[in-house]
């Protein structure tokens, strides 16, 4: 493994290690946990996509569970309309890419040395049995509803391999999803019209770039704190359970208005 680069052969991959693997000519990447036997945890949403967000992202991000075609894996099957936390083959979860080793306890300077985002971390990873105990227990009972900013594969892994959880969710712990706000807020950023010149205005907007992953890294952040796996999927499992609650109150009332035409006629002063 490089100073620039992570990749690494299958043979040195080893149980616990958060793994990824670029996707979409190195658009974005994957992100697993490889729990031992050929075999890794990863989060998707499945059904054709990895992403619903109703914007351009949706044509280039596309499912991250390896469609075969009319010729299924033979250890995993056809797996491609799959959500949620998934298990499979390491060929399976490479998709034919190259397989890379997400670093975790780096310093500030090779966090910044390393300019694409959702490859290392300045946070330290728990030990191995930890992370694998985790991600089969996610694997049994689920980690919430995939969103590509909030709750996505690289989230899934992260807290898998810290068990740290963001408070403020506008963007999880993804350094991918931090990277594409860093930019857009570099460039939709007012103070940049006031630099001279296109390499102060490069110098500038780079550094305001690097400044804001690095703030943006689970390891800097302070809304951060650990949480148990059990409480985590005990959490998630009372919020559906509440947003369940609160449709079906809401159908109620609907139907409610709809049966009684009383409570669609307006009342004249």
């Amino acid at each position: 493994m490089g100073f620039l680069s992570n990749k690494i052969s299958r043979d040195d991959v080893k149980p616990g290690d958060h793994i990824y693997s670029w996707r979409q000519a190195y658009i974005y990447a994957h992100h697993g946990i490889y729990v031992g036997d050929g075999q890794v945890n990863h989060f998707t949403r499945g059904d054709g996509q990895e992403t619903g967000t109703g914007t351009f992202l949706d044509n280039i991000i596309v499912s991250s569970s390896h469609n075969h075609g009319d010729n299924p894996c033979p250890n995993c099957g056809d797996r491609s309309n799959l959500g949620g936390v998934i298990s499979s083959c390491l060929e399976c979860f490479l998709a034919g890419g190259d397989l890379y080793v997400f670093e975790y306890s780096v310093s500030p300077a090779i966090f910044l040395a390393k300019p694409r985002g959702g490859v290392c971390t300045i946070a330290s990873s728990d030990p191995p049995e930890e992370v694998i105990y985790r991600a089969n227990f996610l694997l049994q009972n689920g980690f919430g509803v995939y969103n590509v900013f909030k709750n996505n594969c690289e989230d899934f892994a992260i807290y898998c391999k810290t068990g740290l959880l963001v408070a403020n969710t506008d963007v999880g712990r993804s350094g991918q999803a931090a990277s594409i706000v860093a930019a857009a807020s570099v460039l939709l950023s007012s103070p940049l019209r006031f630099v001279a010149g296109f390499g102060g205005l490069a110098v500038a907007g780079y550094g305001m770039y690097c400044t804001s992953r690095l703030v943006s890294d689970i390891g800097m952040r302070w809304d951060v704190s650990k949480v148990p796996v059990e409480r985590l999927v005990a959490d998630v499992e009372r919020l559906v359970a509440d947003v369940a609650d609160k449709s079906e109150m809401e159908a109620k009332s609907e139907e409610k208005k709809t049966t009684n035409p009383k409570l669609l006629t307006p009342v004249l002063p």
